[in-house]
Protein backbone atom coordinates (compact mmCIF):
# COMPACT_ATOMS: atom_id res chain seq x y z
CA UNK A 1 0.00 0.00 0.00
CA UNK A 2 2.91 2.33 0.60
CA UNK A 3 4.27 1.84 -2.28
CA UNK A 4 1.24 2.40 -4.22
CA UNK A 5 0.81 5.80 -2.76
CA UNK A 6 4.56 6.54 -3.66
CA UNK A 7 3.68 5.44 -7.49
CA UNK A 8 0.63 7.48 -7.72
CA UNK A 9 1.72 10.56 -6.57
CA UNK A 10 4.73 10.33 -8.11
CA UNK A 11 6.06 11.12 -11.88
CA UNK A 12 5.75 7.61 -12.89
CA UNK A 13 3.22 6.27 -15.93
CA UNK A 14 0.90 5.83 -13.22
CA UNK A 15 1.77 8.66 -10.87
CA UNK A 16 -0.43 12.55 -10.15
CA UNK A 17 3.00 14.34 -9.56
CA UNK A 18 3.19 15.75 -13.04
CA UNK A 19 -0.27 17.25 -13.06
CA UNK A 20 -0.08 18.01 -9.65
CA UNK A 21 3.10 20.09 -9.64
CA UNK A 22 1.83 21.63 -12.88
CA UNK A 23 -1.55 22.90 -11.11
CA UNK A 24 0.34 23.92 -8.20
CA UNK A 25 2.20 26.39 -10.40
CA UNK A 26 -1.34 27.55 -11.61
CA UNK A 27 -2.22 28.22 -7.90
CA UNK A 28 0.96 29.75 -7.29
CA UNK A 29 0.77 31.92 -10.70
CA UNK A 30 -2.82 33.09 -9.57
CA UNK A 31 -1.95 34.04 -6.33
CA UNK A 32 0.55 36.58 -7.17
CA UNK A 33 -1.07 38.03 -10.14
CA UNK A 34 -4.69 38.01 -7.29
CA UNK A 35 -2.01 39.55 -4.38
CA UNK A 36 -0.21 42.33 -7.13
CA UNK A 37 -3.98 43.49 -8.31
CA UNK A 38 -5.02 43.84 -5.00
CA UNK A 39 -1.55 45.99 -4.13
CA UNK A 40 -2.45 48.53 -7.10
CA UNK A 41 -6.13 48.96 -6.04
CA UNK A 42 -5.16 48.88 -2.34
CA UNK A 43 -2.63 51.69 -3.11
CA UNK A 44 -5.35 53.49 -5.12
CA UNK A 45 -7.81 52.93 -2.13
CA UNK A 46 -5.63 53.85 0.16
CA UNK A 47 -5.04 57.33 -1.71
CA UNK A 48 -8.85 57.55 -1.51
CA UNK A 49 -9.50 57.14 1.68
CA UNK A 50 -6.80 59.62 2.62
CA UNK A 51 -7.84 62.12 0.20
CA UNK A 52 -9.28 65.81 1.61
CA UNK A 53 -11.93 65.29 -0.80
CA UNK A 54 -15.10 63.99 1.20
CA UNK A 55 -16.46 62.46 -2.74
CA UNK A 56 -12.75 60.07 -2.98
CA UNK A 57 -12.87 59.10 0.81
CA UNK A 58 -16.40 58.00 0.33
CA UNK A 59 -15.38 55.87 -2.97
CA UNK A 60 -12.84 54.53 -1.18
CA UNK A 61 -14.91 53.42 1.89
CA UNK A 62 -17.57 52.16 -0.08
CA UNK A 63 -14.88 49.95 -2.03
CA UNK A 64 -13.41 48.25 1.26
CA UNK A 65 -16.88 48.17 2.79
CA UNK A 66 -18.34 46.42 0.12
CA UNK A 67 -15.50 43.92 -0.74
CA UNK A 68 -14.39 43.07 2.87
CA UNK A 69 -18.02 42.45 3.66
CA UNK A 70 -18.62 39.96 0.60
CA UNK A 71 -17.94 36.49 1.77
CA UNK A 72 -14.80 35.04 -1.43
CA UNK A 73 -16.95 32.66 -2.49
CA UNK A 74 -19.73 34.73 -3.55
CA UNK A 75 -17.77 37.62 -5.01
CA UNK A 76 -16.07 34.58 -7.45
CA UNK A 77 -19.87 33.83 -8.89
CA UNK A 78 -20.91 37.08 -9.15
CA UNK A 79 -17.89 37.81 -11.20
CA UNK A 80 -18.09 34.37 -13.29
CA UNK A 81 -21.46 33.82 -13.71
CA UNK A 82 -22.51 37.25 -13.40
CA UNK A 83 -20.00 38.19 -16.06
CA UNK A 84 -20.62 35.25 -18.65
CA UNK A 85 -24.40 36.38 -18.84
CA UNK A 86 -23.47 39.64 -19.72
CA UNK A 87 -20.64 38.23 -22.42
CA UNK A 88 -23.36 36.23 -23.48
CA UNK A 89 -26.08 38.88 -23.81
CA UNK A 90 -23.83 41.08 -25.89
CA UNK A 91 -22.83 38.12 -28.10
CA UNK A 92 -26.29 37.47 -28.67
CA UNK A 93 -26.79 41.76 -29.72
CA UNK A 94 -23.98 40.93 -31.92
CA UNK A 95 -25.76 38.30 -33.63
CA UNK A 96 -23.94 35.29 -32.39
CA UNK A 97 -26.16 32.21 -30.16
CA UNK A 98 -24.58 30.21 -27.52
CA UNK A 99 -23.51 30.73 -24.45
CA UNK A 100 -20.35 32.37 -23.43
CA UNK A 101 -17.95 32.11 -20.60
CA UNK A 102 -15.49 34.28 -19.26
CA UNK A 103 -11.69 32.70 -18.58
CA UNK A 104 -11.56 31.16 -15.22
CA UNK A 105 -7.86 32.20 -14.37
CA UNK A 106 -8.47 36.30 -15.65
CA UNK A 107 -12.15 36.55 -13.35
CA UNK A 108 -10.98 34.13 -10.68
CA UNK A 109 -7.95 36.58 -9.88
CA UNK A 110 -9.91 39.35 -10.67
CA UNK A 111 -12.23 38.65 -8.06
CA UNK A 112 -9.89 37.71 -5.19
CA UNK A 113 -7.50 40.65 -6.32
CA UNK A 114 -10.89 43.04 -5.70
CA UNK A 115 -10.63 41.43 -2.16
CA UNK A 116 -7.49 41.32 -1.35
CA UNK A 117 -7.28 45.09 -2.55
CA UNK A 118 -9.82 46.16 0.40
CA UNK A 119 -8.02 44.66 2.93
CA UNK A 120 -4.53 46.25 1.66
CA UNK A 121 -6.30 49.40 1.38
CA UNK A 122 -6.92 49.68 5.19
CA UNK A 123 -3.24 48.00 5.77
CA UNK A 124 -1.52 51.11 3.42
CA UNK A 125 -3.71 53.60 5.16
CA UNK A 126 -3.11 52.37 8.54
CA UNK A 127 0.65 52.35 7.70
CA UNK A 128 0.72 55.65 6.29
CA UNK A 129 -0.91 57.51 9.24
CA UNK A 130 2.24 55.80 11.24
CA UNK A 131 4.80 57.34 9.37
CA UNK A 132 6.75 60.90 11.50
CA UNK A 133 4.92 63.85 10.02
CA UNK A 134 8.46 65.66 10.79
CA UNK A 135 10.14 63.33 8.09
CA UNK A 136 7.56 64.14 5.48
CA UNK A 137 8.37 68.14 6.00
CA UNK A 138 11.88 67.98 6.81
CA UNK A 139 11.92 66.42 3.35
CA UNK A 140 9.57 69.21 1.96
CA UNK A 141 11.99 71.24 4.01
CA UNK A 142 15.25 70.09 1.98
CA UNK A 143 12.94 70.81 -1.12
CA UNK A 144 12.29 67.42 -2.29
CA UNK A 145 9.91 67.30 -4.69
CA UNK A 146 6.48 65.06 -4.35
CA UNK A 147 7.97 62.11 -6.43
CA UNK A 148 11.36 62.27 -4.97
CA UNK A 149 10.19 62.32 -1.34
CA UNK A 150 7.30 59.70 -2.00
CA UNK A 151 10.24 57.23 -3.35
CA UNK A 152 12.53 58.14 -0.80
CA UNK A 153 10.56 58.26 2.71
CA UNK A 154 7.09 57.91 2.07
CA UNK A 155 7.14 54.30 0.34
CA UNK A 156 9.79 52.78 1.62
CA UNK A 157 8.80 53.66 5.45
CA UNK A 158 5.05 52.54 4.29
CA UNK A 159 6.03 49.17 3.36
CA UNK A 160 7.69 48.53 6.19
CA UNK A 161 5.35 49.02 8.67
CA UNK A 162 2.60 47.27 6.19
CA UNK A 163 4.90 43.79 5.20
CA UNK A 164 3.34 42.18 8.75
CA UNK A 165 -0.21 42.30 7.73
CA UNK A 166 0.74 41.94 4.15
CA UNK A 167 2.02 38.79 4.81
CA UNK A 168 -1.24 37.77 6.26
CA UNK A 169 -3.07 39.24 3.47
CA UNK A 170 -0.55 37.09 1.23
CA UNK A 171 -1.04 33.99 2.80
CA UNK A 172 -5.43 34.26 2.58
CA UNK A 173 -4.69 35.15 -1.00
CA UNK A 174 -3.25 31.25 -1.20
CA UNK A 175 -5.41 30.35 0.27
CA UNK A 176 -8.39 31.26 -1.54
CA UNK A 177 -7.16 30.62 -4.57
CA UNK A 178 -8.51 27.05 -3.79
CA UNK A 179 -12.46 28.62 -4.73
CA UNK A 180 -11.08 29.06 -8.26
CA UNK A 181 -12.23 25.37 -8.27
CA UNK A 182 -15.71 26.44 -8.29
CA UNK A 183 -15.40 28.02 -11.80
CA UNK A 184 -13.60 25.08 -13.21
CA UNK A 185 -10.14 26.27 -13.13
CA UNK A 186 -7.48 23.11 -12.71
CA UNK A 187 -5.55 24.21 -9.97
CA UNK A 188 -4.54 22.63 -6.95
CA UNK A 189 -7.44 21.38 -5.06
CA UNK A 190 -9.29 20.28 -8.37
CA UNK A 191 -6.68 18.97 -9.72
CA UNK A 192 -6.45 16.98 -6.23
CA UNK A 193 -10.15 16.49 -6.30
CA UNK A 194 -9.81 14.79 -9.78
CA UNK A 195 -6.77 12.39 -8.91
CA UNK A 196 -8.79 11.39 -5.95
CA UNK A 197 -11.87 10.33 -7.45
CA UNK A 198 -10.36 8.40 -10.74
CA UNK A 199 -7.75 6.60 -7.74
CA UNK A 200 -10.33 6.64 -5.23
CA UNK A 201 -7.75 7.78 -2.74
CA UNK A 202 -9.13 10.85 -1.37
CA UNK A 203 -7.19 11.14 2.02
CA UNK A 204 -3.91 10.53 0.30
CA UNK A 205 -4.68 13.25 -2.67
CA UNK A 206 -6.10 16.01 -0.40
CA UNK A 207 -3.41 15.12 2.16
CA UNK A 208 -0.39 15.98 -0.46
CA UNK A 209 -2.63 18.86 -1.91
CA UNK A 210 -2.57 20.10 1.76
CA UNK A 211 1.07 19.53 2.55
CA UNK A 212 1.74 21.29 -1.01
CA UNK A 213 0.01 24.34 0.31
CA UNK A 214 2.10 24.29 3.56
CA UNK A 215 4.77 24.55 1.80
CA UNK A 216 4.19 27.04 -0.35
CA UNK A 217 3.11 29.11 2.75
CA UNK A 218 5.51 28.25 4.43
CA UNK A 219 8.79 29.23 1.39
CA UNK A 220 6.69 32.50 0.81
CA UNK A 221 6.31 33.66 4.33
CA UNK A 222 10.08 32.90 4.56
CA UNK A 223 10.70 35.22 1.47
CA UNK A 224 8.21 37.93 3.24
CA UNK A 225 9.91 37.72 6.57
CA UNK A 226 13.64 38.25 4.67
CA UNK A 227 12.42 41.37 3.32
CA UNK A 228 10.81 43.16 6.73
CA UNK A 229 14.35 42.16 8.28
CA UNK A 230 15.96 44.13 5.37
CA UNK A 231 13.69 46.89 5.69
CA UNK A 232 14.13 46.93 9.40
CA UNK A 233 17.76 47.81 9.04
CA UNK A 234 17.18 51.22 8.03
CA UNK A 235 14.57 51.86 11.13
CA UNK A 236 15.80 55.02 12.81
CA UNK A 237 18.68 56.02 10.43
Amino acid sequence: MKASSLALVGFGVDGWGRLLLMAAGLTLAAALCSFAIGAMLGTAGAVLKLSSVATLRWIGTFYTTVFRGIPEILVVYLFYFGGSLALTHLMHLAGFPGFFSLPSFVIGVLAIGLVSGAYQTETYRSAYLRLERGQVEAGLACGMGRVVLLWRIIAPQTLRFALPALGNIWQSVLKETALLSIIGLVELLRQSTIAAGATRQPLLFYGTAACVYLVMGQVTGIGIRSVERHLSRYRGR
